[in-house]
């Protein structure tokens, strides 16, 4: 039971790591760069003043969210 919890978390590890290398070499000109409405969608609060700033991306983490849950839940129904 454990080594194929462990397998999964290994898994999933490498398939995290892939996506970070990815996104870090595609930059701003690179395959991803469609990607830029992320961060900016609606309930992303940015706050910027003098000499503040604040940002809190709750729209890009609720669609993060529901991205996961549905990744997750093919995984699980796949694998049982």
């Amino acid at each position: 039971m454990f080594t194929d919890i462990g397998k999964s978390v290994v898994i999933g590890g490498l398939i995290a790591v892939a996506i970070g290398l990815l996104l870090m070499a595609s930059g701003k000109t690179g395959p991803l760069n469609g990607l830029n409405w992320f961060g900016n969608l609606p309930f992303d609060f940015r706050i910027e003043k003098e000499n503040f700033r604040f940002y809190f991306p709750m729209g890009s983490s609720i669609v993060l969210s529901v991205l996961l849950s549905i990744l997750f839940y093919l995984f699980n129904k796949f694998i049982h």
